[in-house]
């Protein structure tokens, strides 16, 4: 018998995805490894679309980094099998915790801890993307955020906002996106990278990494580069993500014209090698949580030029380990990636001073143990939140 099944401390990590997923998949997915180390056994529960393709990238995934990963078909609110099946799944493996990364799988987990005791955590990852339906979502959100004993949030502004949407203070925890800098690391090898990519080697290879849309600004990066080609920069500019405005960005490279020089890669398994070929990584992000695909960036030595919303200005000092920019402005975009064009040695000086930003504040295990002082904590604590521990009857054991 392992430490774990000793314990019986059984970590569930509930969250809604589509397609292949985003950034939280990097935190959520490489959880369980550094908890079974730490005495907890994770476990890992993902609703989508019965018939997304994209949820296979996810499963390899998963199955790479040997994580037990439930697929839980989801065929949208009122597809109560979620539910049931949800608590099933709590039951067998004798959750004890379980943590939410969304409005839905906090709200669900409300529900469930009537029928199965366990204490309720979530992440805050941020609240970035906006269509007729957020607004309602979003409100759910904040108003389950209320009743579980531990809400984490991946940077300040997201921690002031749960607390300005009434959550007591002494619920929120700031516990910062982070990353495996064993496995983000520079590298000398960018020829080969390049090679393989077609980039010749006296192009400036500009990339960014994220879901395409709207919220992720890649329209505004596209002009910035356009502007940047008319001026006679020899640039190219890769994008690797998939989402649901690839169509509409598509349309904007061809009406400029920019085919040979814009290039949307789709989704990537190994982002590693082409965080390598870049020469610079820009985010031009209207609203954002704490990125990944930053700090992936920023371990890999690649300079950033990235725009002051979210959680960024607590990570980047403008000029010191990277440029910081005013969302929504591609004409101001487009300058900060001059200068990084224009001052190479500048932007190396600030590219290694992000290494060292992310080794000192951003790794992995360190965010590892402060997650565990968390679930530790609700054990410590037999009383749930406001006496809002309620048994299926309705009454407070």
């Amino acid at each position: 018998m392992t430490r774990t099944q000793q314990t019986g401390r059984v970590v569930l990590h509930v969250r809604v995805v589509t397609e292949t997923g985003g950034g939280p998949e990097k935190t959520i997915l490489n959880s369980p490894a550094h908890l079974e180390k730490r005495g907890y056994r994770g476990v890992c529960a993902y609703l989508h679309p019965p018939h997304d393709p994209g949820f296979a990238e996810i499963q390899k995934r998963a199955l790479a980094l040997n994580v037990n990963l439930i697929s839980v078909p989801d065929r949208g609110p009122l597809d109560l099998r979620v539910v049931w099946q949800l608590l099933k799944l709590c039951r067998a493996e004798k959750v004890t915790i379980w943590h939410g990364h969304d409005y839905k799988s906090n709200a669900i987990g409300l529900l469930i801890r009537l029928f199965h005791r366990m204490h309720l955590v979530t992440t805050v990852h941020g609240w970035v993307r906006h269509t007729k339906r957020t607004p309602l979502y979003y409100w759910i959100d904040r108003l389950s955020l209320r009743f579980y004993k531990k809400i984490v949030c991946v940077s300040e502004d997201l921690l002031q906002a749960c607390v300005a949407s009434g959550v007591p203070p002494a619920k929120c925890q700031l516990i910062l996106n982070a990353i495996d800098t064993t496995v983000y690391a520079p590298s000398t090898d960018c020829n080969s990278s390049r090679e393989r990519l077609g980039i010749p080697a006296d192009r400036y290879l500009i990339g960014s990494v994220g879901r395409l849309s709207v919220e992720k600004g890649y329209s505004f990066l596209i002009d910035a580069v356009d502007r940047l080609l008319k001026e006679g920069y020899n640039i190219s500019l890769l994008i690797i993500g998939e989402g649901n405005i690839r169509g509409d960005l598509e349309a904007q490279i061809e009406r400029l014209g920019l085919q040979d020089r814009i290039h949307l890669a789709g989704y990537q398994s190994n982002t590693i090698e082409l965080y390598r070929a870049m020469d610079l990584f820009v985010l031009a992000s209207l609203r954002e949580g704490l990125p990944n695909a930053l700090l992936e960036a920023m371990a890999m030595e690649v300079p950033v030029v990235v725009t002051k919303v979210g959680g960024i200005p607590q990570v980047i000092c403008d000029h010191a380990n990277g440029l910081l920019v005013e969302p929504g402005d591609a004409q101001v975009l487009a300058d900060a990636i001059r200068e990084m064009v224009v001052h190479r040695d500048l932007s190396s000086t600030m590219a290694r001073r992000a290494r060292k930003t992310v080794e000192e504040n951003y790794s992995f295990d360190r965010r590892m143990d402060k997650m565990v002082q968390v679930y530790a904590g609700l054990e410590t604590d037999s009383h749930d939140n406001a006496g809002t521990e309620l048994t299926a009857t309705g009454r407070v054991p």
